[in-house]
């Protein structure tokens, strides 16, 4: 390769890594911001949760569509405009005066990152040479996969010395450093698909798209808070969804210039992939959910502590990643990944057997054996997914590739805090069944606190009480963390119908 053309190639990905780095740290960055939030703007607590939910659901609309805009657009014009718009969204959030005016912004916020994701995966793998292209992903995981675990870092960093204002100011002046880098260096291929003219929008599959994710996502962040299919508003939101997605799906597959290509998924490597990302993320963000809870709700960490133990395992995926990148140019990447599935089981494993006396280096080991399975998981799952995409259809299946990792990360976070939950109220029903004044092993408890340390009788019933309350939760902790392990290892199994990409041969017909 020119020594021209390495530097143009790692300029391009710098270009577009930037804005893409940003934008996923914001899916984060504000969660530990929100108590400064509501109490600057007077907000309450189940409403100040919308700067979350609002951002979430504007970018799960769009990230499926982002194939459709950079063809009607031109996808340097989308990226520019992406980045324009999620900027100047940054600097309206920090000025936000009113709840109803940070929401607002934080919808034109996600609206414009949400094509960020898509649109750098598909200039990577079209930049990098096919045999490059594990190369390419390691450096778009750096980004994807580290942005969710450093966003709430920074985001209590800022707050906590400055304003959560920065959280959002930060965004600007990177931001124009990214416009001025993707319009100095991003170029439309010649090769990249384009709106004909006189070609018909197709408004009926916008709006399903829009309605139907955006349903979708609202349901799937405010379910467990509403307790589900209790609330009438969540039973609205879920049956609009159902149809909305139902109807889309029929509509697109019929449809001749569809918002989304859904014909694309009749290639094996790529359907087979989906799932794989799916279900991956399903259980990856589940568990990121969880060590934390664990920690801080179980063990009285502070949110400083559990960052710390989630520290490490950034810095291991950095240094892991390009390795790994450039291990799918040697060995088979199915083997890397059936690894990279096992050894994220086997985290979960070992995470089950932690006990309320473990000390901190246990959490991080833990975590770090997470974070090596999670490197060889993501950069060959990518690598394979795409390995029989052609690059005129790389925007689309880009698109519909971060559509499903963000909605496995939703979905498993709405399904561990469900499962926690319910389990929790199992174990303390049959912890309880016993604190009676009949049971020999309660009254003698009691007897020995009152003796001890001078409680009475209530005050020693209510701190066994208390105890049974920690215990139910700690056992339902161990039982998601198995859960979560069986997933990685059905996984670990199910991945082997991928094919091994074969670049002698072209890209299998049917995608049309």
């Amino acid at each position: 390769m020119a020594p021209e053309r390495a530097t143009g190639k790692w300029l391009i990905t710098l270009s577009v890594m930037i804005p893409t780095l940003l934008e996923i740290l914001d899916t984060s960055i504000a969660n530990v911001a929100l108590g400064h939030i509501q109490g600057s703007l007077s907000a309450g607590q189940d409403e100040v949760t919308w700067v979350l939910t609002s951002y979430l659901v504007s970018n799960a609309v769009v990230i499926p569509m982002s194939g459709w805009l950079a063809r009607l657009m031109g996808r340097k014009n989308y990226l520019l405009a992406s980045v324009t718009v999620f900027t100047l969204a940054s600097m309206l959030c920090g000025l936000a005066r009113s709840l109803e005016a940070l929401v607002f912004f934080r919808i034109i916020q996600g609206l414009g990152g949400g094509g960020l994701q898509p649109m750098s995966q598909a200039i990577l793998l079209e930049t990098f040479p096919p045999r490059q292209r594990g190369l390419a992903m390691a450096i778009y995981a750096m980004g994807a996969v580290l942005g969710p675990i450093l966003g709430p870092l920074l985001g209590g960093y800022i707050t906590d010395n400055y304003s959560w204002i920065w959280i959002f100011y930060i965004n600007v002046p990177i931001g124009i450093v990214a416009l001025l880098m993707c319009w100095t260096f991003i170029f439309d291929p010649s090769y990249q698909e384009r709106r004909v003219a006189g070609e018909k929008v197709d408004y009926l599959g916008l709006a399903l798209l829009s309605v139907g994710l955006g349903c979708l996502q609202v349901v799937l962040d405010k379910g467990q808070g509403e307790d589900w299919f209790a609330s009438g508003q969540i039973v609205i939101l879920s049956v609009l969804a159902a149809i909305c997605l139902g109807a889309l799906v029929w509509w697109e597959l019929r449809h001749s210039n569809p918002i989304i290509n859904l014909r694309i998924f009749r290639v094996r490597n790529f359907a087979a992939g989906n799932v794989v990302m799916f279900f991956g993320f399903f259980a990856f963000f589940g568990s990121i959910v969880l060590l934390p809870m664990y920690l801080q709700h179980l063990m009285g960490y502070t949110s400083y502590l559990a960052g710390l133990v989630l520290g490490p395992s950034g810095a291991i995926m950095l240094l892991l990643l390009p390795f790994v990148g450039k291990l799918t140019e040697k060995i088979d990447a199915r083997l890397l990944l059936c690894f990279g599935l096992t050894v994220s089981g086997l985290s979960l494993v070992f995470m089950s057997r932690f006990t309320l006396q473990i000390d901190i280096g246990t959490a991080i080991l833990g975590r770090n054996i997470q974070a090596i399975g999670i490197a060889f998981f993501f950069v060959p799952l990518s690598f394979l997914t795409m390995a029989y995409i052609p690059r005129e259809r790389m925007n689309n299946a880009s698109a519909l590739f971060n559509l499903l990792r963000n909605l496995g990360g939703s979905f498993g976070t709405a399904f561990v805090t469900t499962v926690l939950a319910r389990r929790a109220q199992e174990h303390q029903h049959h912890l309880v069944e016993r604190l009676t004044p009949y049971d020999p092993p309660f009254t003698q408890a009691r007897d020995a606190l009152e003796a001890l340390m001078g409680f009475d009788p209530t005050q020693a019933a209510g701190m066994i009480y208390r105890y049974a309350q920690q215990q139910a939760a700690y056992m339902a902790y161990v039982d998601v963390f198995h859960m979560q392990a069986m997933f990685f290892f059905g996984l670990a199994v199910f991945m082997w119908i991928i094919r091994r990409p074969d670049y002698r041969g072209l890209m299998p017909e049917g995608v049309h």
